[in-house]
């Protein structure tokens, strides 16, 4: 296991920019010894976004104390068509050296083509299995625009005759709004819009009649050697409407997004539409048992390391960089989970003031993890809200910390959905400085 020593002397005052104008904006302004600097002042750390990525950073020189927010080419984990890429690579991959069981671990995105580019494949695979049903979603957007789902061919002959003739120009990976999050009308510089076709997951764990799936996020501080933390906070996200197949037109019933559901007639911006992910764990405890939830949950840690290792190789680990990425998971009635997207942006905006609070805390202990002040040791297996989960090889679970009962005798360390006592952690880890500053 690697040990990572500080990465920098102590700093005194932090200069910050950033891009976005909500929670993350918000908790830089609090932080105490960091500076806000504007406009083409210097900085040592910037949340920028991805635009500001694709448009500066070959360009931009760095000391070696800088950090900024994103990796350089994020999108090969971030955007729909190159994530599948990646994992269909990497299964193949994991098959030759491992042999066919191991790469079973990485069954957990539905099956995908790219389009337009893959359309023959589509067919021929949607021609062997007439009547179900299939999601089709554009590469480079967000917040459910551009989704739809279809069973007749026809529906896609229509859209791939209403495609646009593509241009010469060269694919950029998608620019970002204010909010960090990228934009309808921000598309690539290409004019025909990549989409993927995905088989649609028609069996979707229902909690109260509804279809929901879990946002959880893991921050990547390396790609080589990989170093990820899990966040032990998280939500799940509902949708309004009660689940059926009958009517696939209706985005109120199948697309769980926050952005689509708050445009629901009878939506209630008190109530919302989303559970803490502990009180999700405990639900499905009471209902299957802790050793069903354990596994699991434990299967969903396999999703979070698989991914990120199917694009260690590919992704530019410059020590500049760090990701904070969402994690979209759907889990159906076999109580499996499956990987739906991940987020290079998710969204900072809260939907209430129980979302503003863990999205507050998620920050400040992302903050604590980036160490711009450079207090870690750089062994730390907790720090606040995050376990550490991956540090060049699997992080083992400190014994005697969770009682729940497991069949491996390995433990990973990571507790999504448990009690997130970070207050009490946090002024053990910065004990010399607590009583000085909030943390």
């Amino acid at each position: 296991m690697v040990s990572f020593p500080p990465h920098r002397e102590p700093r005194a005052c932090i200069r910050f920019k950033c891009a976005l104008t909500n929670t993350i904006l918000d908790i830089l302004r609090r932080r105490p010894g960091w500076v806000e600097v504007k406009e083409e002042g210097e900085w040592d750390f910037y949340w920028c976004d991805v635009s500001w990525l694709r448009e500066n950073f070959d360009h931009t020189y760095m000391d070696e104390h800088v950090r900024i927010c994103h990796f350089r080419n994020h999108y090969e984990l971030t955007r729909k068509n190159c994530i599948v890429k990646n994992l269909k690579r990497f299964r193949k991959q994991i098959e030759r050296e491992a042999g066919k069981l191991e790469a079973t671990k990485c069954d957990f995105f539905p099956k995908t083509f790219e389009m337009p580019s893959e359309y023959h494949l589509f067919v021929e695979e949607f021609r062997k299995n007439p009547g179900i049903t299939w999601i089709m979603k554009p590469v480079a957007r967000s917040q459910g625009r551009g989704i739809f789902l279809f069973r007749k061919l026809k529906d896609v002959i229509d859209w791939r005759k209403s495609l646009p003739v593509p241009s010469s120009a060269p694919v950029q990976p998608p620019a970002a709004s204010l909010d960090g999050i990228r934009s309808d009308d921000q598309k690539d510089e290409t004019q025909v819009e990549n989409y993927v076709a995905q088989c649609y997951i028609e069996n979707p764990y229902l909690i109260g009649g509804r279809k929901f799936d879990l946002r959880v996020y893991v921050l990547v501080m390396s790609y080589i050697p990989l170093k990820a933390w899990l966040y032990r906070d998280g939500f799940a996200r509902f949708s309004n409407t009660r689940f059926t197949l009958s009517s696939i037109d209706d985005h109120y019933v199948h697309l769980t997004n926050v952005a689509v559901q708050k445009t629901a007639p009878d939506y209630d911006p008190e109530k919302g539409c989303k559970w803490m992910i502990q009180r999700f764990r405990q639900y499905m405890t009471a209902k299957h048992g802790a050793e069903v939830v354990e596994t699991l949950f434990a299967e969903m840690d396999n999703i979070f390391i698989k991914s990120l290792q199917s694009v260690q190789k590919v992704i530019i680990s410059d020590k500049h960089c760090f990701e904070l990425y969402g994690y979209d998971i759907l889990i159906d009635q076999d109580l499996k989970p499956w990987l739906l997207e991940v987020n290079a942006s998710p969204s900072l905006t809260a939907s209430s003031q129980e979302d503003y609070e863990l999205k507050c805390r998620l920050l400040k202990d992302t903050l604590h993890i980036v160490d711009m002040e450079g207090r870690l040791t750089g062994k730390e297996k907790r720090i606040g809200g995050f376990d550490l989960m991956w540090n060049d090889g699997p992080v083992s679970r400190a014994e005697g910390n969770v009682d729940t009962p497991v069949n491996e005798s390995f433990m990973a360390n990571t507790h999504l959905g448990y009690n997130n006592d970070r207050k009490k952690q946090l002024k053990q880890l910065f004990k010399p400085l607590h009583t000085q500053q909030k943390v």
